[in-house]
């Protein structure tokens, strides 16, 4: 289950620079419960202001909730100025 999941956090591109998510190491402490399909991670915006870091967020929960036996998805939100309504707007989804 991790290869498919970061298969497919490496298809969430940062606009800004280019890169996938893993190779701009704004994912960290991924963690995946493979018994009961919980995944749980750090995001790490490059800046504290980032413009695209509720995109990205969305993005990173979006594709990994798409892999097969992942059953839920917790982000924590770290060096970001609107980190908690960030992470509540993640808790709706």
């Amino acid at each position: 289950m991790e290869e498919k999941i970061r298969q497919a956090l490496a298809t969430v591109i940062d606009p800004g620079v280019g890169l996938d998510v893993l190779r701009e190491q704004v994912v960290r402490d991924l963690k995946i419960d493979q018994t009961n399909g919980k995944v749980s991670l750090t995001f790490h915006p490059a800046s504290s202001v980032c413009p695209v870091a509720f995109t990205l967020a969305a993005s990173i929960q979006k594709a990994i909730s798409s892999v097969p036996g992942v059953n839920s998805v917790s982000i924590k939100v770290e060096n970001y100025d609107r980190a908690q309504e960030l992470e509540e707007l993640l808790r709706e989804e």
